[in-house]
């Protein structure tokens, strides 16, 4: 006998061997690093999305209060039927009892613009959980309003900036050429007219305008963009108009004249600051009267639990997602209740009784489709059969529920599969050898030790179908629900993230911080879902 081993020879300290051998170790150093990037890259954008979120959001999670001193008058305030007093009236002789200088009705009704228009019935609400208070002076914490606020917190300035950078660098160069001057305490611009006989004679405002903007623009004649014509003030046509009736003895065609440029050129030009008053805040006034109560103490920034146990509001500082998480849970038990025995039944004959052929592959191949169809197909689906079809109402939870259900069902039926095969063939056959039926088999031995990898599979599909918008937005789930009370499975009701697609929607300026703070409720509650899945999943899963 030949010894192969002898015949087969390689020298494994050749050049060719070591530099194969290098190689190789390379590509496999570049796979592993290659995999250490793209999680890396993963995990930053992770961080960046959840940092600029919890940036824009955590300003939510506290709400700007005043402290009052309301005394609950028993002849305004009836103990018997505290609903049915003024608190509008109580709250606004509180608030203003602060700023006793203020006399007229505008700055009056100014100030108390401060104050949330839902303060009175924070009030309200107070005063009929408690009637004994009737005849009592309280301290009760009322919310600002939106624009305060914001103010408090610091999202939004006193000030803003009036003119954008093309604008400020066309009057700069009208500086630099010396065409800016200032004259008892106001800005000029320098500008030459060209004027006729006819205009000298009757000087009329509508030709004048335009022989002035002409003029205008040829001081950027050399210049590319748009003429800002509002560097000159509005009166600049009158004064032109009295100039030329004044020069009655004036001779050419030619007047040199000074015109005044509007107020917000001329303190850019005295002070270097084009600012101007937030147009959220009516006057100065104002603010300064919300600056007194912070020097008194009376403002406080305590934590929002108006933001979970609040319904929706149009009142970004009273609106809350209590109406969202009421919805969210009714639709995602009718989902469950319905996906989770449908699902797993379907499952355990697909996998244990249904006979291999060619249309239990046709179906395999369907559902496995089905689990990569995007959602709107789904809201698509349930707008056409149950309520179109089937005629049932919009907006309610248990349309939203048998949506989610068809949405989750190919999610659980290839978990459900997937857990089933995992067990191994050698406990069905044991379970047969000592004389079980199938179902027996089945019911008493599979399933329970498939259980962990199913519950898990139920638990991501239950989480993917509560983050879901699209469906619930085509079947109408984003009612305005501004009280809990009556919300049930065929009531009107809104979702968590259907509200934050409301918010996201809203031109508040206090809505923007609401929906970032939404959303982290909504992550968290994403993640609680899929940390319950792997820890029952790691309880209950038995090693082999």
């Amino acid at each position: 006998m030949t010894d192969i081993s002898s015949e087969i020879s390689h020298n494994w300290a050749s050049s060719n061997a070591r530099s194969r051998i290098s190689r190789r170790y390379r590509r496999d150093r570049w796979l592993r690093n290659t995999g250490v990037g793209a999680i890396v890259v993963a995990m930053g954008l992770l961080g960046i999305l959840l940092t600029s979120l919890a940036f824009t959001g955590y300003v939510a999670f506290t709400t700007t209060k005043v402290k009052l001193e309301v005394f609950l008058d028993p002849a305004k305030v009836d103990r018997n039927e505290p609903g049915k007093a003024s608190y509008r009236n109580l709250v606004r002789e509180a608030f203003l009892a602060n700023f006793p200088e203020l006399k007229k009705r505008k700055n009056k009704r100014e100030a108390i613009k401060i104050l949330s228009s839902g303060a009175q019935y924070i009030l309200r609400d107070k005063v009929m959980d408690e009637p004994e208070l009737v005849g009592q002076t309280i301290s009760v914490l009322l919310p600002l309003s939106d624009p305060f606020d914001q103010l408090y917190k610091g999202v939004v300035p006193r000030r803003i900036n009036a003119l954008a950078r093309n604008r400020i660098a066309s009057f700069e160069s009208l500086k630099q050429r010396g065409l800016i001057s200032v004259e008892n305490g106001s800005s000029y611009l320098s500008l030459a007219i060209v004027v006729g006989p006819a205009i000298l004679k009757n000087p009329k405002r509508g030709p004048l305008k335009k022989i002035m903007r002409r003029a205008f623009a040829e001081l950027f004649s050399g210049e590319t963009g748009r003429v800002n014509y509002k560097i000159l003030s509005r009166d600049a046509v009158k004064i032109l108009q009295a100039r030329i009736r004044k020069d009655v003895n004036f001779a050419g065609d030619k007047l040199q004249v000074k015109l005044p440029i509007s107020p917000i050129y001329d303190a850019l030009n005295r002070t270097g600051k084009a600012e101007k008053l937030n147009p959220r805040f009516k006057s100065e006034k104002v603010l300064d009267l919300f600056d007194a109560l912070v020097t008194r103490g009376m403002i406080a920034s305590p934590f929002s639990w108006e933001l979970f146990v609040n319904s929706d509001s149009r009142f970004p500082e009273l609106a809350g997602l209590a109406g969202a998480f009421s919805g969210s849970l009714l639709a995602l038990l009718v989902c469950f209740l319905i996906s989770f025995p449908v699902g797993i039944s379907a499952a355990v004959y697909l996998e244990e009784f249904a006979p291999k052929n060619k249309f239990s592959d046709f179906i395999e191949v369907n559902i496995n489709n089905l689990a990569a169809v995007p959602s709107v197909v789904f809201g698509l689906l349930g707008l056409a059969v149950f309520i179109g079809f089937l005629g049932m109402p919009r907006s309610v939870p248990l349309v939203g529920g048998l949506v989610l259900a068809l949405m989750t069902l190919p999610t659980i039926i290839v978990s459900t599969r997937a857990a089933l095969k995992s067990v191994p063939p050698s406990i069905r056959e044991a379970a047969l050898g000592v004389g079980a039926s199938k179902h027996e088999v089945v019911l008493h031995h599979v399933l329970p030790l498939a259980m962990p990898g199913i519950l898990t599979g139920t638990i991501i599909g239950l989480a993917q179908a509560l983050g879901e918008t699209a469906p619930l937005l085509l079947i109408g789930m984003n009612a305005f629900i501004p009280s809990i009370e009556n919300v049930g499975l065929l009531d009107p009701a809104t979702a968590l993230p259907t509200q934050i697609f409301t918010w996201g929607d809203s031109p508040e300026r206090g809505f923007v911080s609401r929906t970032s703070a939404a959303i982290l409720v909504l992550i968290g509650f994403l993640v609680t879902m899929n940390l319950l899945a792997i820890y029952l999943r790691q309880k209950f899963e038995t090693k082999w």
